[in-house]
């Protein structure tokens, strides 16, 4: 057996715990594999404790360890980082969890948060510059640590009584769905839950910047006078709040 075979049978009796690889690397059977594969996956538990410490709280550490080594079995490292293992844990709690969406929504926040602590720094608007703005032909810039998603539960209460140290609320659908946001404002990481017209509002801006096409779609949605009234009521939210970090114009001017 040349090395790149015993790296691939280590890498199957780790990841897949391959009986045919173990008999390849270990004939006689002894426990001496064992060991590697228990450190291996007692390491990527600790990851994914760490990586989702409110969640492991909210499921219990039973469950929490049933799923995680779900995880592992079905979705071995990838990175050359073990801080990205556990990027798509989402996706295996769905799978395991199906109707429990306030599950998979909380997942969604931790690792939300944790990326964006990493993010991009971005500036800050001043008053100065927002006074030399053409909004007519103005083009929003979201803050690169900006994440979205649809919220269906009350994960967003879950979270923030779980984080707090307080008793958190029994899991409850949302009469009406709308979003939740994540982003980093300076040093800190913040959460918000939104509602239906301001996550579609933010959804707008991923695919078209342009702040007149924002007004339109509010507008359209909410009638003339409502509509301009929430533009300028979200615009200054999300300016103050660092989800708007810079403006753009179609002169070439930009202000950011």
């Amino acid at each position: 057996m040349n090395l790149a075979d015993w790296q691939a049978d280590f890498r199957a009796w780790l990841t897949l715990a391959s009986h045919e690889a173990s008999q390849r690397l270990d004939p006689r059977g002894s426990t001496g594999l064992a060991v590697y594969q228990n450190n291996y996956r007692a390491q990527l538990v600790g990851v994914l404790e760490a990586s989702y410490p409110l969640v492991h709280t909210w499921l219990g550490a039973e469950l929490f360890r049933h799923a995680a080594i779900a995880h592992i079995d079905n979705r071995p490292p990838r990175s050359w980082t073990l801080d990205a293992y556990g990027a798509d844990f989402e996706r295996t709690l769905h799978d395991l969890l199906p109707a429990n969406p306030d599950v998979h929504e909380l997942a969604w926040i931790e690792w939300s948060l944790s990326e964006a602590f990493v993010s991009t720094d971005s500036p800050t608007l001043t008053q100065e510059q927002l006074a030399e703005i053409d909004w007519d032909h103005a083009r929003l810039e979201l803050a690169p640590s900006l994440r979205q998603r649809r919220a269906t539960t009350n994960a967003e209460a879950i979270w923030s009584a779980l984080y707090d140290g307080s008793p958190p609320p029994e899991a409850a659908m949302l009469d009406v769905a709308g979003g939740i946001i994540v982003w980093r404002r300076d040093f800190t990481c913040e959460l918000k839950q939104i509602d239906a017209i301001e996550f579609a509002a933010l959804n707008l801006l991923r695919d078209d910047d342009r702040f007149h096409v924002l007004c339109d779609f509010l507008v359209e949605h909410l009638g003339e006078e409502a509509g301009v009234s929430r533009a300028g009521e979200l615009l200054a939210h999300w300016i103050g709040a660092g989800i708007v970090t810079g403006v753009r114009v179609s002169s070439g001017l930009e202000y950011a």
